[in-house]
Order: C-alpha cells, then structure tokens, then sequence
C-alpha cells in the first residue's frame, strides 16, 4: 500500500470517528437545554432526571470529541504538509474561531456542570443554552473549511502558489452555507433518532417509563422535522454540485454521458471499465430535474473530463444510495410521527413502533457518513478542487 495510501486511510478513518462525536456534542447540549427548560417551566422530577442525565452525557462524549479533534488537527500537518503550507494563511481564520467557539462551549459546558444551586434558574438555563449555540457554531466554522476545499475563494493561485489571499471570502466561500446547513441537520437527526431508539429500549425494558416518555417527547419532535427539511436542502444541494462540481454529481448518479434530458439513477452497480451499470433503476428526465429544475436540461457527464480527473465512481454512487435511500425512510418516518401528534395518537404506547425505533437507531449516523464519503470521495483526485491534487498535498 502506498504512503499516499495509508494517508488517507488514516485520515479517512479519524475523520469518520470524530464527526460521530463531533454530531452528539452539537446536539445533545440542545437536548439538555430543552430538558431543563421544560423543567424550569412545568416542574416535573422526571424531566431534571431527564437534563442531569443529558448532561452526564453531553460532558463525557464532549471529552471524547475534543480528544479525536485534537489528533486530526495533528493528521492534518503530519500526513498533508502540502496542504497545510498553502491552505494555513488562507483558511485558518475560521479554525481560529472554532477553537474560540469550542473553548467558549466548554466554558458555559463547565458552568452549566457546577452551577448548581449556585446560579439562579435562569443563569442556569442561560449557560446551557450558551453550550448548545457555542457547539452548533464551532461545528459550522469547521464546515466553512471543508466548503472552501470544495469551492475555493480568497486568493490567485500563480505560479504554484497563493497570492492576493482574502481570509473573508476564503471563510465565506460559495459552498459553506449549504454545507452547513445539511450538516447541522443531519447531525440533529442522527443524534435524535440514536437517542429515541435507546429511550424506546428502555421502555421496552419496562425501567422508568415516565424518564423515557418524556425523552421522546422532545427526541421525535426534533428527529420527524429534520427528516423533512432534510431532503430540501439536500435537493438544493444537489442543485449546488451540478453548478459548481459536476463531475462529482456525474459520480454520484454514476452518469457517463453528457446528454439531456438525462435519467436519474436508482441503485445499480457502476462498472467504471465498460463505462455502464448493472441493475439499476432509470426514472426519465429525473436527473435534469433535481440537477437543474428542467427536464430538458442538459447535465454533464462523465466523459467530459479526463480519466485522471474523474472521482471514484463505484464508491461515490454507493455512498450518494445509501444516503438518499436512509433519507426517504427517515422522511417517512418524521411523516408518520407528525401524523400521530395531529392525530393525537401516542406511538410510544406501541411495542411494534418502539422496536422500530431500536432498529432504526444507527440509520442516521450511517447515512450522516455516507454523506461524508460523498463529499470527499466525490471531490478526488483533488484535496482543493481544480488547485492542488490529493496527492501533491
């Protein structure tokens, strides 16, 4: 296995790890947040057991994310010098900020902890809150320079070089706020679905039916609407890669033809040697459609850009599957929950939807990785799209 290899490898595995981590330490301080607010307002025991509970676990998988962020900032100057060397006086102030976010989070995290009977409720409440905005923010700042890799800005690349470098619009580059957006709610489905499936064991395990029932009700609220905002702003983001990287989308939809009017792609296995796919599904005019909003509108194919600048196909149109496919059956999910709330109908009261749950319980965070391989699979053989290979990073 070559060194170029095994860098990626590793990296791939590190980043795979934390962004698990990274997810739950931006969304459970919202849990906790609500519990405690639910608390304050209504005074019911089960819901402080529910926030002191969130908390033990907001603070212990904090701890673990910031570890597994720390030797990724590590990889990223051992395994990508490269990289780092043009990249650092570019993008580096949004890492800047979200070090002063997480430091931020971890601060209001510990006066959360220890405050108490030391703060008053709404202090208290204040901290916690505090926790949750610092969180979500450092992870979008993150995004803002995985956006940058995909569509870069701030800077003249002459001679091998950067130069006239704007850290601004580096920061705020045209892929950052779409990004952001299906990131953080991805992460905020994931992280509500894994919580219900376990609050739904504990109900099945008849321990503390009051604790889990009141978890659920602030888990499937979250979880039904993230699963249906999620496959809009999926769809504008679809609409984004067809503009700005359309030999990614061609990998995605394992698409090898320019041509309009062109089919959207269900399952199929891509062979990247013969250039077709097996057992796959055509819808007629699909494709034109979500790249572009026109059934007669043509989309870029495969075989307009050289073999060595072509992604993947195989790994990426996999991927590109099983995130679409996990998505339209969390959608149908957060469907049917809303339904029940309108209905007033209580699913938790059904063993048969809570073992549903338990078994839906790792979906999001599956597809919330999927995702990821999309993003950086579908963006090869390039680290910063269209200026530097992967491989001379």
């Amino acid at each position: 296995m070559s060194h170029l290899m095994l860098a990626r490898s590793q990296m791939a595995f590190s980043l795979g790890f934390h962004i698990i981590f990274a997810s739950i330490s931006m969304v459970m301080p919202l849990l906790m947040t609500l519990a405690y607010r639910r608390y304050l307002r209504h005074g019911d025991p089960e819901d402080l057991r529910l926030t002191k509970a969130w908390m033990r676990g907001t603070a212990i998988l904090f701890a673990v994310g910031a570890v597994s962020g720390t030797a990724l900032s590590f990889q990223l100057g051992l395994l990508w010098p490269g990289f780092m060397e043009h990249a650092g006086p570019i993008i580096g102030m949004p890492f800047s900020l979200e070090g002063a976010a997480f430091f931020l989070e971890a601060i209001f995290l510990g006066l959360f902890l220890y405050g108490w009977d030391r703060l008053t409720p709404r202090v208290h409440l204040l901290c916690a809150a505090l926790v949750s905005v610092f969180g979500f923010l450092s992870g979008a700042l993150v995004i803002a320079a995985n956006g940058w890799m995909n569509a870069p800005s701030g800077f003249r690349w002459v001679d091998g070089r950067a130069v006239d470098i704007d850290p601004w619009a580096a920061m705020f580059n045209a892929a950052w706020p779409l990004q952001a957006v299906h990131m953080l709610v991805a992460a905020l489905q994931a992280v509500t679905l894994a919580g219900a499936g376990l609050h739904a064991l504990g109900l099945l395990r008849g321990r503390a039916p009051g604790f889990h029932r009141r978890a659920l009700g602030i888990l499937l609220p979250l979880f039904a609407a993230s699963s249906l905002v999620q496959p809009l702003i999926g769809d504008l983001s679809g609409k984004s890669v067809a503009k700005r990287q359309p030999e990614k989308l061609a990998a995605m939809e394992a698409h090898w033809t320019t041509e309009r009017a062109a089919p959207l792609l269900i399952g199929g296995w891509p062979d990247e040697e013969t250039e077709t796919v097996r057992y796959g599904l055509h819808i007629p005019y699909g494709l034109s459609v979500l790249a572009h909003g026109d059934p007669h509108a043509e989309v870029t194919g495969l075989d307009a850009f050289p073999h060595d600048e072509r992604p993947p196909v195989l790994v990426t149109h996999l991927a590109f599957q099983v995130m679409v496919g996990i998505g339209t059956l969390l959608a149908g999910l957060g469907a049917v929950i809303l339904w029940a709330r309108w209905r007033k109908k209580d699913l938790t009261a059904r063993r048969g939807w809570l073992k549903l749950l338990v078994a839906l319980t790792p979906l999001g965070f599956v597809a919330l990785e999927a995702g990821w391989i999309v993003t950086e699979v579908g963006r090869q053989p390039w680290i910063l799209y269209r200026v530097l290979r992967t491989a001379d990073a």
